[in-house]
């Protein structure tokens, strides 16, 4: 089996009659046939290892679905302009197929080719013009001004020149890429340090083009260092660019792919969340039923131990980054437990695993159970597991959890689940940092939830805490992220960039409300947002959202009185909230007609809502409030 990262090789094989199956889609799509689920079939065929022939033939399969009309979901759309140096339209389709193995549908706008001065500053372009939820700016070292005496900030300055007319024309974000080095040393090992040289110039380039990414809330794709991963030499072919002006090797059109369509899935909020980790020669070599404490391989003086070490090493680094473990093993539980408690040589502990899930019942069945006990969906999963026929029947079973091929070697175990990318993120805050341990807790709080005789009585017995303030420059990433991941308690599923944000934040027409809860088991963090835009005596509820880890605690019923008290402050007499249906967010359909509001207009399912601000009765709340 292939370890090169160009190779995918975490993904399973494409079936042998993906023609046949693509086919098929297609004479769906002519004959109309919209009882098929049309986006589940696609994702599917995309979460294999395809060639590029394969991925551009997928591509214009989801064009062709996308001009049509059909229903594709569960892919969540996404417009992504494109300007580029190189010949964009070699290798750009490939990327909407790619983009469905993360969940997306996404639709390409492309310039012309080295149109990307044009495009950007002129406000009527067709970039500027096709309303994109993201820009890529591809450019490669070709299209900056390195060397001949430039300054060394020249490049940079280019860059913001192009940014400036984008952030005038579309006002979308920006996904920036790294460039990559070219391998053509001109000193030898002193090109790192000698300013005239392209090394030099490019690395100074790229730090400064993150700093530029971070002060402007844009994104990074940090292809400098994909290229390193597969190796300088195999990335760039002289010979490709001289003919047909390709940035990179033909070869590496499946993995650029792959890259861009992580930091799009990211964007869109659809990385994974949890890590469901198996046991038995995954986590220690051998069988901890049969072998028994002292027969089971982990710790150090032993290749196998070392390798198995460095799986628990991977998943406690996961971890402090805020992704979620759990275990799925078919064992004795007590057995299965004991390494945990016992064997000092164990890296992971059992208060890191938030579900622990050790029977003899299948795997599926486990995972479901992870699941519900974290509230979470199933495409928030991944499943790491050594045995190829239980990886098989979860894949059969449940195509939304991610199952990661692993090598042969215990060696490669823990670079395959990183390289394969399922946890990419675009930004990271220090709620991101307590989200493995707030989950955690939820699990206790579910188990109390189980014990209590009824639900007030429980939620009396969290001792809860709950803050309403304005969001602030220090949570406007994590509010973001809630806006933008947040899919099935969100009532309008509304997206905003961290500068579209920040721009609300300062404009006193509009009410921000974040909403951070604390218990006796720990602090949730910031948990929903409400914005309310006031105009003309009515405060129209722009997004309403709130994380699903915390239904039923009565948290929706305490924003809408901070909505009232708020409206009531700007001289608002009338709350007005829109449902706007998504494939996910059915579970709010009622949610305003629940809080009392009553039912202006119904439009296709889209519902408008209207609730009084002078006769609102503020209910009694199990909530004690924080000071702001």
């Amino acid at each position: 089996m292939s370890h090169r990262h160009e190779d995918l090789y975490w993904l399973v094989a494409p079936p042998q009659d993906f023609r046949a199956q693509c086919k098929a889609i297609d004479a769906q799509l002519q004959a109309d046939d919209r009882t098929q689920k049309l986006g589940v079939a696609i994702q599917k065929l995309a979460a294999t290892r395809l060639n590029t022939n394969q991925l551009t033939s997928l591509s214009g399969l989801i064009q062709r679905a996308q001009q049509s009309g059909a229903d594709l979901a569960p892919l969540s759309a996404f417009k992504l302009g494109v300007l580029g140096n190189a010949t964009t339209c070699l290798y750009v389709p490939t990327i909407a197929a790619t983009a469905a193995r993360y969940g997306v549908s996404l639709s390409i706008h492309q310039a012309e080719y080295d149109q990307v001065m044009h495009e950007a500053l002129d406000p009527q372009s067709g970039i500027n013009t096709s309303a994109p939820d993201a820009v890529l700016l591809a450019l490669d070292y070709h299209a900056l001004p390195f060397g001949g005496g430039m300054p060394s900030g020249a490049a940079i300055d280019y860059v913001e020149t192009i940014r400036e007319g984008l952030e005038r024309g579309c006002r979308a974000p920006v996904i920036l890429q790294t460039v990559p080095v070219p391998p053509t040393p001109l000193f030898g090992s002193l090109d790192v340090s000698a300013d005239v040289t392209l090394r030099r110039q490019v690395t100074d380039f790229n730090a400064a083009l993150v700093a530029m990414a971070q002060k402007r809330g844009d994104y990074v794709l940090d292809i400098a260092a994909l290229a390193e991963m597969v190796g300088t030499q195999n990335w760039q072919d002289p010979a490709q660019w001289n003919l047909y002006k390709l940035p990179f090797a033909q070869s590496m059109v499946p993995i650029y792919a792959e890259h861009v369509a992580r930091v799009i899935g990211a964007i869109r909020g659809t990385s994974r969340k949890c890590l469901v980790l198996d046991l038995d020669n995954t986590l220690w070599g051998g069988v901890i039923g049969d072998d028994g404490l002292t027969g089971i391989r982990i710790g150090q003086g032993d290749g196998i131990a070392e390798a198995h070490t460095e799986v628990q090493k991977m998943a406690l680094a996961l971890r402090e980054r805020g992704i979620v473990l759990a275990v799925c093993s078919k064992n004795d539980d007590a057995v299965a437990r004991q390494p945990f408690r016992e064997l000092p040589d164990m890296i992971l502990r059992e208060d890191h695993i938030a579900v622990f899930q050790a029977n003899w019942r299948d795997k599926a069945s486990n995972l479901e159970a992870i699941a519900k006990t974290l509230n979470i969906g199933l495409d928030a999963l991944v499943f790491m597991d050594d045995n190829p026929a239980e990886r098989e029947q979860v894949r059969a079973v449940l195509p939304m959890v991610a199952v990661p091929e692993l090598p042969d070697d215990v060696s490669y175990y823990a670079r395959t689940i990183l390289n394969a990318g399922y946890f990419e993120a675009v930004n990271f805050s220090e709620e991101d940092k307590k989200r493995a341990q707030q989950y955690q807790e939820n699990a206790r709080r579910a188990e109390l939830e189980s014990t209590a005789r009824n639900m007030d009585e429980f939620l009396d017995s969290l001792q809860m805490k709950i803050e309403m303030a304005p969001v602030t420059p220090i949570s406007v990433v994590r509010v973001t992220q809630l806006i933008n991941k947040t899919n099935q308690f969100n009532l309008t599923t509304k997206r905003y960039t961290q500068a579209e944000v920040e721009a609300m934040m300062t404009n006193p027409d509009v009410i921000m409300i974040q909403v951070r809860l604390e218990d006796r088991f720990g602090d949730n963090g910031i948990i929903s947002l409400g914005i309310g835009i006031v105009q003309d005596g009515v405060c129209a509820i722009d997004t309403w959202l709130m994380s699903c880890r915390v239904l039923g605690r009565r948290v929706e019923e305490m924003l809408l009185v901070e909505f009232v008290k708020q409206a009531k402050q700007r001289g608002a007499h009338e709350l007005r909230g829109r449902y706007s249906p998504s494939e996910k967010n059915s579970m709010v359909a009622e949610h305003y007609k629940k809080l009392g509001f009553a039912l202006v207009s119904d439009q296709n399912g889209e519902t408008l809502w209207a609730l009084s601000v002078q006769s609102f009765e503020e209910p009694a709340l199990p909530f004690e409030r924080m000071a702001a």
